[in-house]
């Protein structure tokens, strides 16, 4: 399962309010290759409907899409965005993750 925070939540839909193509599209959450840690998350707004094979989920009217591969590495991830002074985004409290980068948007598993 993916976890959203409520802080997560309110600034995906703060996000979606603010941008036309935003408002009726679902999160997708990826891992890729590259980053200084071997991975990155990436996230985008997504228009297309979920694969059949997608793992869908859902808190507060919010939708996250996840394909299969990158669930792999993701399972039991929180979703978390921090507005404080050190720094402002999206973060990923990754239980899977053996070793993250300073910035914290790669990591290994």
């Amino acid at each position: 399962m993916i976890n959203l925070s409520q802080n997560a939540v309110n600034e995906i839909k703060r996000i979606q309010a603010g941008d036309a193509q935003a408002v009726s599209s679902i999160l997708r959450i990826r891992v890729v290759g590259g980053g200084c840690s071997g991975m990155s998350y990436k996230l985008d707004f997504d228009r297309a409907p979920p694969a059949e094979i997608d793992k869908v989920f859902e808190k507060d009217g919010v939708q996250v899409v996840v394909d299969p591969k990158s669930y792999l590495f993701l399972m039991g991830t929180e979703l978390d965005f921090s507005g404080g002074l050190n720094g402002k985004g999206f973060v990923f409290n990754n239980p899977n993750a053996k070793r993250t980068c300073g910035c914290g948007t790669s990591f290994s598993a």
